[in-house]
């Protein structure tokens, strides 16, 4: 089968060809009808990847200090060998799957062969995932809208732990895939919905999806229009 996969230490994408996984008890083997790209975790990983070790560096401090303290414990050189292993490994890309159920786990007993569900799996011909990581989908969504799933739950996270009641106004930042389906499951709440974003394309979606936005390039003209039409709320 093929999968879409990147080197963390050039940033390269390849298509490569590997063997369809095994399934374990807990598991489910899906054929990729439609895959989505998540364009701002995606170019994030390829910008990291192209970067040099300094960038890496200056970009994950967190990891830099992980690197300090094994080079404390184990010395410079086993350090540097295990950061470029690490490097070296490719990575998936993708978490945004649909497709059809074609083996399932000796454990599994809510899902048959032929299954639609939509999954975290990554780009690629078949996915192996498990069962918690995947959903059915209803007869009547189709599969290019059920591949958003994934995205849109990130997004509901969010609201969950903010708990917005009705009538209630909300600021999204950032408008981007998730921020403008944020936005949405916001307004099916019940919620009056503001977006700001300075990028004018992403304003542009977003009003036609009847969604109040601003270009939040001038923040002092952001923060006067969210006044104006909150009522200085």
């Amino acid at each position: 089968m093929k999968q879409v996969i990147q080197s963390l230490s050039s940033g390269n994408i390849e298509l490569i060809e590997v063997p369809i996984p095994q399934v374990g008890k807990d598991q489910i083997l899906v054929k990729t009808s439609c895959s989505l790209i998540s364009s701002g975790t995606e170019r994030m990983l390829i910008n990291f990847g192209q970067s040099n070790l300094l960038e890496k560096a200056r970009n994950n401090p967190e990891k830099v200090k992980d690197v300090l303290n094994k080079i404390s414990l184990e010395g410079p050189l086993s350090t540097i060998d295990a950061v470029n292993k690490k490097l070296d490994q490719p990575i998936s890309m993708g978490y945004c799957n649909v497709g059809e159920i074609v083996e399932i786990g000796s454990a599994i007993s809510e899902y048959k062969i032929g299954d639609r569900v939509v999954s975290n799996g990554p780009h690629s011909e078949y996915v192996l995932v498990n069962k918690n990581l995947s959903a059915k989908i209803p007869e009547e969504v189709e599969d290019e809208d059920a591949v958003f799933a994934v995205l849109a739950s990130i997004g509901l996270q969010g609201i969950r732990l903010a708990k917005p009641s009705l009538g209630e106004t909300f600021i999204v930042c950032g408008l981007g895939l998730i921020g403008l389906l944020t936005a949405q499951l916001l307004k099916a709440n019940g919620c009056e919905v503001i977006g700001i974003d300075p990028n004018p394309e992403r304003i542009n979606i977003a009003k036609k999806l009847e969604i109040n936005s601003y270009n939040s390039k001038n923040i002092n003209d952001c923060i006067s229009w969210c006044e104006d039409i909150t009522n200085n709320k």
